[in-house]
């Protein structure tokens, strides 16, 4: 496992043929976890919407160049090809064609920083302890990741499972892979573990809760605080009627603990009993009337 790991990490011939090659294949991946609907909520959606996956592939990059520029450039042609395809191989499945390039935006910027990221990023070859102080926003990077899909598995468990276990090895791979000097292994290795305890104490202590309103009262869906409601299931979570005096309407109201499907029941103060079936997601839910 060490000598792949060191491979990996440093002993790749990193040719500019080799190079592309990975880049459209990374690009063609990212697009198929996009594309797949059984995917969307699942780990491996994660590479199509956050940076954790990118960032160990612009580290493998980085480590197997040969000089700042030629890390910068090869960083950066890197994610020109990847991401542009990620997008592109979606055009035609997608309801917004080549509207998805709106999307775009946000990940080309981070291209442009590849070239200033990927020359300042070779110093951490040098196994100095500045190189490490490179390394630490990525950590963090990182670890910010592992707090939204931590959360995101609390909500949906398992799912998330493999992206929360990805995230805590790569912040305590990095500053294993990258130096040789024990103590910066070291002191990287304890500063990894504890970002991870700190990040899953405050998630435990901090449970996920997706606050939002499902319906209002109207013609189709007629309710007002005489009314009784509830879930079938309360480890869904809790749902009540309150009164918005800014739209002078009613609103059922829920604080949704964890996704899957359960029963919403709408009870009149005269017993009359009106059910929905609801599907609840991490940040949105759909729902459907059950016909008597």
């Amino acid at each position: 496992m060490a000598r792949i790991i060191k491979k990996v990490f440093g002993g790749i011939d990193l040719t500019w043929p080799k190079l592309i090659i990975a880049a459209v294949i990374a690009g063609a991946f990212t697009a198929a976890m996009a594309i797949i609907p059984a995917l969307k909520y699942t780990s491996f959606h994660a590479i199509t919407v956050t940076f954790e996956v990118w960032i160990l592939f612009g580290i493998i990059i980085i480590m197997n160049s040969k000089s700042n520029i030629d890390s910068a450039l090869k960083c950066f042609v890197f994610f020109l090809i990847s991401q542009p395809l990620v997008y592109l191989i979606q055009v035609p499945l997608s309801a917004l064609g080549w509207g998805i390039f709106g999307y775009y935006r946000t990940w080309f910027i981070w291209t442009l920083l590849c070239l200033p990221m990927g020359f300042i990023g070779y110093y951490m070859k040098m196994g100095k302890w500045w190189g490490y102080i490179i390394l630490l926003p990525m950590i963090f990077l990182t670890a910010y990741s592992y707090y939204n899909y931590f959360s995101e598995f609390q909500f949906s468990m398992p799912r998330y499972i493999l992206i929360c276990l990805f995230c805590v090895c790569a912040m305590i791979l990095y500053p294993i892979a990258i130096f040789d000097d024990k103590k910066i292994r070291t002191a990287g290795t304890v500063i990894s573990v504890a970002a991870v305890i700190a990040v899953t104490v405050i998630c435990l202590l901090r449970p996920p809760v997706y606050s939002t309103d499902i319906m209002g009262s109207n013609e189709e869906h007629v309710f007002d605080d005489t009314y009784t409601v509830y879930l079938d299931d309360a480890k869904y979570g809790d749902v009540s009627i309150r009164y918005l005096k800014s739209i002078e309407s009613y609103l059922l109201h829920a604080d949704f603990k964890k996704s899957g499907d359960t029963v919403l029941t709408i009870v009149s103060p005269a017993g009359e009993k009106t059910e929905y079936d609801v599907h609840i997601e991490r940040n949105t839910f759909t729902y459907k009337r059950i016909e008597q």
